[in-house]
């Protein structure tokens, strides 16, 4: 009985996602430049949106070749471009109003002309620029031998499903920034929080630097009744040093006890890394952040969900846990804040899509 209803509900997938392809290619139509159809320029242009769109149907990423077929001025606003193609599952399970998703998409087509070649030879931690109001994505990972890359944070799944001499198509294995409404603090903001200003576009080299004194770090947390937790952070700090260099400001919740995990395992990168935001963010800005608010961490693609307070004289709780010393340690370059106890693994909730 219930592979019959299968087809029945796949149809409004379907039905939303063709409301958007429509919306985002009309809008799109209705500002780009009215140009003779048979010119030379246009055909260039449409044969190759439209070779771009084939290859990324073979590869699977059905709704973005729709989208590049239908309209192209989308993605190919630039002289050069890279597109890097998001799943179908995740556009169409997206509750995103159609201009958000179009912001989105811009987000992730760069103004340079980038093959996996390309890519592997920038220095980790290099600004990209995107077509969304000068916003810029970041690498922040290279593994050269395994010629593996990620870009903030997520990788790159499908390396050079399309190249040509103006436009390079890479496949990802998640959106860049999150897809869920609520996740945003306005309709308009697509996250960024790999990049800042102080980060050169990757036209240009970038150094790799990391700015947050985590000797400090573990020293105060040691010295201030976070022993465990000082303890399983300094075991695992050389891969976090190798894998966020471009880090110059991090928040920090210092948990109480720490499971006794004092040796080096992807288990306890994993739990350490659940407790550091990339970012530094105080308690008063913390608290300003609505209910449902998601903050990324030190583990790829998980995030931490913002609760609100239990009652009018608790404290903030963030994944069912209690902020219980709010800013006890703070510097320019990280916030320290003490939790009643350590964010549970099994817990992390997945990221939307």
């Amino acid at each position: 009985m219930a592979r019959c209803c299968t087809g029945s509900w796949h149809a409004p997938v379907y039905f939303t996602v063709s409301v958007v392809l429509a919306f985002v290619a009309i809008s799109t139509s209705l500002h780009s430049k009215s140009e003779d159809p048979m010119s030379p320029a246009k055909l260039t242009f449409h044969e190759l949106s439209l070779n771009a769109s084939k290859a990324l149907r073979r590869a699977n990423f059905n709704v973005m070749a729709t989208l590049l077929q239908i309209s192209p001025e989308i993605f190919l606003s630039s002289p050069n471009v890279t597109i890097f193609a998001i799943q179908d599952d995740a556009i169409s399970n997206s509750s995103l109003p159609p201009w958000l998703l179009k912001n989105l998409l811009h987000y992730h087509t760069s103004t340079l002309n980038l093959p996996m070649e390309d890519l592997l030879k920038k220095p980790q931690g290099s600004c990209i620029p995107t077509l969304h109001r000068k916003k810029k994505v970041a690498i922040t990972k290279i593994n050269s031998k395994a010629r593996s890359i990620e870009i903030n944070n997520v990788s790159v799944s499908h390396p050079n499903i399309f190249l040509a001499e103006t436009i390079s198509v890479h496949g990802v294995l998640e959106p860049f920034s999150s897809l869920a409404p609520h996740v945003h603090h306005g309709w308009n903001i697509i996250q960024e929080p790999m990049c800042d200003s102080k980060y050169v576009l990757a036209s240009d080299d970038v150094k790799s630097t990391n700015m947050v004194e985590w000797s400090l770090i573990v020293r105060l947390l040691s010295s201030n009744g976070f022993v465990p937790f000082a303890i399983g952070l300094n075991s695992v700090l050389d891969g976090i040093l190798e894998d966020y260099r471009w880090l110059d400001s991090v928040t920090i919740f210092a948990p109480p006890s720490l499971q006794s995990l004092t040796s080096p395992s992807p288990l306890l990168q994993r739990t350490v890394g659940f407790h550091i935001l990339p970012q530094r963010l105080t308690y008063k800005e913390l608290t300003a952040m609505p209910a449902g608010t998601l903050l990324m961490t030190l583990v790829r693609d998980l995030r931490l969900e913002i609760a609100g307070t239990a009652s009018f004289n608790s404290g903030l709780v963030i994944n069912g846990v209690e902020v219980v010393a709010p800013d006890i340690f703070t510097l320019n370059t990280f916030t320290v804040h003490g939790i009643s106890r350590a964010f549970d693994v099994a817990e992390i909730p997945d990221t939307p899509t």
